[in-house]
């Protein structure tokens, strides 16, 4: 096939790059009108529903067909709340209740938002089966640890985004949740054979595909039974042999940020995106650390010269553009407004809250104090190392609900650097509790020594304590045990409720108007 004088807008094409601030910058208006074929939202340009409207509109002022894309997994990542916390609990909680019915539901309620804030592709939902509970960047974004649920709640979430008009993406194929490696720092190696995949990690994808989803991201993450060299975003025999020939995908392949340390170590960002695009993918997702004009004409011009020295075939861009012109047109024909409206009361999902009250699981012992409580409690978050795919540090805990719902409750949170050398670190979590009632709030605390330690000296002196586990339950501790699946807003109230008692009647009046 001759070389085509088209070429950079068919580069500019098959780019998703982000950008800083909350309206479109003067550089990415015209770059869409000049063949750009979408862009990705950050928490950086969300302030409000109605603001986010308004920066799409700009948007699609310069190309009507924009593919405006979010990483909104409604859960512990989220960008549309990432001020306040997310208003539902995340695929964990929704895993956790094991009712598909209420995951259709709850992903139909976020897709409206997003569709009438003018988001066109959600990257989620997460399909990853977090059988590895170590694991440092999926964790509760799973909807846990067994293929078939994930699979089946997969397709529930798939069903209610898309129903929305909004198109969903499957991730991160084929597989992360069997690794205690994070992508953004190191290439995570998934060892198990054929069949072993066959069985767990590729089902709920599998399951995606069968649900109509128009969109699945890859991860960074080499899996020798197929490619022993290369991480699947560029390697031709996962993404092409696999996903496209075993698999039957034929939507649109996008890459997971192409800056991450997974694949830019190795190949940096010009070298990933051509490669990526030569094994198969259709669109490149980047700028959630390189927002700037400057490296999206970078890749545009890296692709363009791949294609030039023989290194990418035209045909293979032709045919990625093509995908990305493919699912702009599936957008387009569902975006006239959304049909309903998202229940949602001033601060957020009612729906989301809903299902993150029956995502709680309590277990109590012999030391359990009674509940609800009378008198305030004094809260200490234990706070781990932030998780870099959540993005700016969002809201969470208990502490602030049960303020609300207790006046008089005091909270401190505790990370690692402030217990540190510390002798006795049950005397300095008791500091000040006196006789009052004791919460502790952890997140993933098996991952954590020194929480579990933390946790375990203060149990032996208050054996009574209330701990909140707001990440994956491992271990059941304290006098009380309250598992929310999630460190969200939603489930932050949803533990508060359980504590203070507030009748159900009372609860969303009081518990969202924060």
């Amino acid at each position: 096939m001759p070389i085509s004088g088209e070429l950079p807008e068919l580069a500019a094409t098959v780019l998703q790059p982000g950008f800083t601030g909350t309206t479109a910058p003067d550089w990415v208006r015209r770059r869409l009108a000049e063949g750009l074929g979408g862009v990705v939202l950050f928490a950086r340009n969300v302030e409000t529903p109605a603001q986010v409207a308004a920066l799409t509109a700009q948007l699609r002022a310069e190309r009507p067909d924009v593919i405006v894309s979010i990483d909104e997994e409604a859960g512990d990542v989220t960008r549309l709340e990432s001020r306040h916390g997310s208003s539902r609990p995340g695929n964990l909680g929704l895993g956790a209740v094991d009712d598909p019915d209420l995951t259709e539901a709850v992903a139909r309620d976020l897709g409206i938002e997003l569709a009438q804030a003018g988001v066109t592709l959600n990257y989620a939902p997460d399909t990853d089966v977090n059988n590895n509970p170590h694991n440092p960047v999926i964790g509760v974004r799973a909807f846990g640890a067994d293929p078939h649920l994930v699979a089946r709640h997969g397709a529930a979430w798939i069903r209610g985004l898309q129903s929305a008009g909004v198109a969903a993406c499957a991730k991160h194929f084929p597989g992360h949740g069997d690794t205690a490696i994070d992508s953004h720092h190191d290439v995570p190696v998934i060892t198990h054979d054929h069949q072993r995949l066959a069985e767990c990690e590729l089902v709920p994808f599998r399951a995606a595909i069968a649900a109509g989803v128009q969109s699945i991201m890859t991860g960074h993450l080499v899996v020798p039974a197929y490619d022993p060299d290369q991480p699947a975003t560029v390697s031709r025999r996962i993404l092409t042999g696999l996903l496209r020939e075993e698999l039957g995908f034929a939507g649109l392949i996008v890459t997971d940020g192409i800056e991450m340390q997974g694949v830019r170590r190795a190949y940096g960002l010009e070298g990933a995106t051509v490669r990526a695009l030569a094994a198969g993918a259709d669109a490149i997702c980047v700028g959630g650390d390189h927002a700037d004009e400057r490296t999206a004409l970078r890749l545009r011009d890296a692709i363009v010269a791949a294609v030039r020295a023989g290194e990418l075939s035209e045909e293979r861009l032709w045919d990625a553009a093509a995908r990305v012109r493919g699912l702009a047109a599936w957008t387009a024909a569902g975006s006239g407004p959304a049909v309903g409206n998202p229940r949602s009361g001033a601060g957020g999902s009612l729906v989301g809250l809903a299902a993150a009250r029956r995502a709680v699981k309590v277990t109590t012992t012999r030391y359990a104090p009674e509940l609800p409580l009378t008198v305030a409690p004094h809260v200490v978050e234990f706070a781990p190392p932030r998780n870099i795919a959540i993005g700016a540090e969002t809201p969470w805990g208990v502490g602030a609900p049960l303020s609300r719902l207790l006046p008089g409750t005091t909270s401190v949170r505790l990370d690692a650097a402030s217990l540190d050398g510390v002798p006795d670190p049950a005397a300095r979590v008791l500091a000040g509790t006196a006789a009052r009632p004791l919460v502790l709030v952890v997140r993933d605390a098996h991952r954590h020594p020194w929480v579990t330690e933390a946790l375990r000296q203060t149990l032996a002196v208050r054996p009574d304590a209330i701990v909140v586990e707001m990440g994956v339950p491992v271990a059941v501790s304290g006098g009380v045990h309250v598992a929310t699946h999630g460190a969200t807003r939603a489930c932050g109230v949803a533990a508060a409720e359980i504590i203070a008692g507030l009748p159900v009647a009372d609860r969303t009046a009081q518990a969202l108007a924060a």
